[in-house]
């Protein structure tokens, strides 16, 4: 449009301007043979010195000719602004010059506008040309915007793989067609992955997905339709009319993820998987996505490598996690959980060391409700930091009036991802009035593996507070060792499943032995956990361990409990002691 507009003006300007050049050149044809006739009609001549004689014969030219300044010169005036007109004797001869004045003003003016039009019009030429450029090179830039926006929605970036939203839509179009057949709809989530990326770092862990994501499509049927739903989580679309096509495709995923992946070390990875089928499980999107998903999570919560297809004892767990999770919610609301307190003994002795807080939870009417069933629906909903900061503040407060004992307290991810922890414990500690060398925080592996940096940076703080950190469950995980020279650890939990295994498995014992020499020699204290027996004791004395818990010595208990048994004579807190109590 500015390109039309500015050749439209130049145009115009170009036209006018050769229509003032044309009218100045009519104009002074006029003048000059307006002089000739007044010249002829007066009989006026020169004299022989060339000179007009008679001043008054040019006043009276100049009114029948109408020019301004009429002179008479022998010889041309040669100035410019003035209009010349030559004056010729019988013979033909020069003999002088008119000249005068022309009314030119309003011509120049004419040419002053239209040479401006004409500029104004390039400028805008050239305006146009850089904007018609501009132009093409952004239709050029928003064609390719819209190819990467098109691609960015409906592929995964890392895979290729098609996302979510076009899995959904394949998923709604293939339950539009299904007639008489059946729709398979399965999800895989991969088991551990985090502790991959850990390992590998971002760029490794991405190698080991796309591999697994490839070995994975190359298994299924040639009908069937993979993508990747997020970060670990892949899904399968699969329209059939065989009732065992989900069986057989559960088998050829399963195949697919028992291959081992050779990425800087060999890794074995597992992945659970949940599977629905309409018209059998729901014939909609939303009812076949969500009872895959219960699928999925029943397949999980059973172990790694679990293939569960759906079925209505998943949905009746569903409905019972919803139930408590909607009481739970009461009790925070209502105060209604309680903090009870396990006896940490001397491994030499027998004596009580110190508590560990356990979080517990009395429902009106079901009665105990156990922490494996109601901590996962807390983490999973939001409720850990209210949880944590109640635990934190009600066993530092409580362990203010048993001087002689440390506390233990229980770190959960989302607590040691909250960047107010420090100061919480920092002001519980302050409002119980108690030291910060009787308190040990205790943290998993797993609060390692997610964010390794933020949750050393949280640790290091914690420990510049003067508390004690201790590393539960150690030796169940893969990188054990690693965290031991990365994090400021004071004590190490033994695993308990190295406990259990004492006097049955005699690669427990070593594997014992060598936590506790490598625990040591770090200058770390060695706690065991799941002490349930007296030759579990005695092996665990023997290997070195510096302190036990478990329900040999006492299980958890209210406050008001360990207050009874400090309140005992010395001598009558031995282990066998604080058992009978």
């Amino acid at each position: 449009m500015l390109l039309l507009l500015s050749a439209l003006i130049l145009g115009c300007a170009v036209g006018g301007y050769a229509i003032t050049q044309s009218e100045d050149f009519s104009a002074a044809a006029e003048r000059h043979a307006a002089l000739q006739r007044a010249l002829d009609d007066l009989g006026a001549a020169a004299d022989d010195s060339g000179r007009f004689a008679d001043a008054s014969l040019l006043r009276l030219m100049e009114g029948r000719t109408g020019l301004k300044n009429l002179r008479f010169d022998p010889d041309p005036s040669g100035r410019p602004e003035r209009e010349e007109q030559s004056l010729h004797d019988a013979q033909g001869r020069i003999v002088g010059w008119f000249s005068w004045a022309p009314e030119r003003d309003r011509i120049r003016a004419l040419y002053g506008l239209w040479i401006a039009a004409g500029l104004v019009a390039a400028v805008l030429a050239v305006c146009a040309m850089f904007s018609a450029r501009a132009i093409f090179r952004l239709s050029g830039a928003l064609a390719r915007s819209a190819r990467t926006n098109q691609k960015l929605t409906s592929e995964d970036a890392l895979t290729g793989l098609p996302n979510r939203r076009v899995m959904l839509e394949a998923l709604e179009q293939a339950l539009a067609r299904r007639g008489d057949g059946i729709v398979v709809l399965a999800l895989v989530d991969l088991d551990g992955f985090r502790e991959v990326n850990y390992a590998l770092g971002r760029a490794g862990g991405d190698t080991v997905l796309t591999t697994i994501a490839e070995r994975l499509k190359a298994a299924l049927p040639p009908r069937a339709l993979f993508g990747r739903f997020e970060d670990d989580e892949f899904a399968v679309v699969l329209e059939t009319f065989d009732a065992s096509a989900a069986a057989a495709l559960a088998d050829g995923l399963r195949g697919a993820l028992s291959q081992p992946i050779a990425v800087d070390q060999i890794w074995q990875i597992t992945g659970g998987v949940g599977i629905a089928l309409a018209p059998d499980h729901g014939e909609s999107v939303e009812e076949l996505s969500r009872r895959a998903g219960l699928a999925l999570r029943a397949a999980k919560a059973q172990g790694r490598g679990i293939v569960r297809r759906f079925e209505q004892g998943i949905e009746a767990a569903n409905a019972e996690r919803r139930f408590i999770l909607r009481e739970l919610e009461t009790a925070i609301y209502l105060g209604a959980l309680d903090v009870h307190y396990q006896p940490v003994v001397a491994a030499a002795g027998g004596g009580i060391v110190g508590v560990e807080a356990l979080l517990r939870w009395t429902h009106p009417t079901r009665g105990a409700i156990a922490p494996a069933e109601f901590i996962p629906l807390a983490e999973e909903n939001g409720l850990m930091l209210q949880l944590g900061t109640f635990v934190l503040r009600r066993a530092l407060a409580d362990a203010a009036r048993w001087p002689n004992l440390t506390v233990a307290v229980n770190l959960s991810p989302v607590q040691i991802r909250d960047r107010n922890l420090v100061d919480l414990v920092a002001a519980a500690m302050a409002d119980a009035g108690i030291a910060a060398s009787r308190v040990v925080l205790e943290v998993t592996e797993g609060i390692l593996i997610d964010d390794p940096e933020e949750a050393k940076a949280r640790l290091d703080a914690l420990r510049a507070l003067g508390v004690n950190i201790a590393l539960d469950d150690f030796g169940s995980g893969y990188s054990s060792l690693s965290y031991l020279q990365k994090f400021p650890f004071n004590v190490l939990k033994i695993d308990r499943v190295f406990v259990k295994s004492l006097g049955t498995d005699g690669n427990a014992g070593a594997i014992i032995q060598a936590i506790v020499r490598l625990g040591h020699a770090l200058g770390l204290k060695v706690l065991a956990e799941g002490v349930e027996s007296d030759e579990q004791r005695v092996l665990l004395r023997l290997a070195g361990c510096d302190e036990l818990q478990g329900f040999l010595f006492a299980e958890a208990r209210p406050a008001e409990a360990i207050d009874r048994i400090l309140a005992r004579p010395p001598a009558a807190r031995a282990a066998a002691a604080v058992r009978a109590g």
